[in-house]
């Protein structure tokens, strides 16, 4: 699978240099994105949480190569499953939208990140590093 960090920088040349983009293509660059990012959100927040997929997929009520899938960004899960995933990460889940852009935090229930997990900037232009563990897309 191509990185996320690789295809990115080469979208964003292509536009500097004018190559408009087909609008369904770009949706669907966003959705994968979206998915992508997702996926690494709660894989972060895992790890953070010392949780294996085994043990996660069992508190969310979903099997492990489930969660696997969805880790790796090959699916987007429902709103019920975000629930799921946020409670038995002992989280909040919050979704943004701003523009194209979606961003997605998984927070401590006081409202802060985990101490080791990592921060990343929301691929939004000109948005700002959060201390919130976030899935981006734009």
């Amino acid at each position: 699978m191509v990185s996320h960090a690789r295809w990115k920088p080469a979208r964003d040349e292509e536009v500097a240099q004018g190559i408009a983009e087909d609008p369904e293509v770009e949706r669907r660059r966003e959705e994968v994105s979206f998915a992508f990012d997702l996926g690494q959100a709660v894989h972060d927040r895992r790890v953070a949480l010392g949780l294996s997929q085994t043990e996660l997929a069992r508190r969310a009520g979903m099997t492990q190569p489930q969660l696997s899938k969805l880790e790796l960004g090959g699916t987007v899960p429902t709103p019920p499953l975000l629930a799921r995933l946020a409670r038995a990460m002992d989280a909040v889940f919050r979704m943004e939208l701003f523009g194209s852009s979606i961003r997605a935090t998984f927070t401590d229930l006081d409202g802060t990140a985990p101490e080791d997990a990592a921060t990343e900037p929301a691929s939004a232009p000109g948005a700002d590093a959060g201390a919130e563990r976030t899935a981006a897309t734009g």
